[in-house]
């Protein structure tokens, strides 16, 4: 799974232009904007869903992280004192 980063926005009658970035775990970007896209059309009330038919903004970016790979070595036994 990868981690991306989608931000929606629109244009509000009222208030211009508005929107938001959401952070989405999906195995592709499709189903990250597909994911994302969801969660923000549940988030908006009605004459804000019609307004955003009339024009949405879609950028999604995967986010990558720097992950170093640690050997996990097996602990060391204490050596017995003589």
């Amino acid at each position: 799974m990868n981690t991306y980063n989608v931000t929606l926005k629109y244009e509000d009658r009222k208030t211009g232009p508005e929107g938001r970035t959401i952070k989405i775990d999906a195995s592709s970007i499709g189903g990250a904007i597909g994911k994302a896209t969801r969660e923000f059309v549940k988030s908006l009330d009605r004459k804000q869903r019609f307004d955003m038919n009339k024009g949405l903004k879609i950028e999604a970016v995967r986010v990558t992280t720097d992950k170093t790979e640690t050997s996990k070595e097996a602990p060391k036994e204490p050596e017995p004192s003589e």
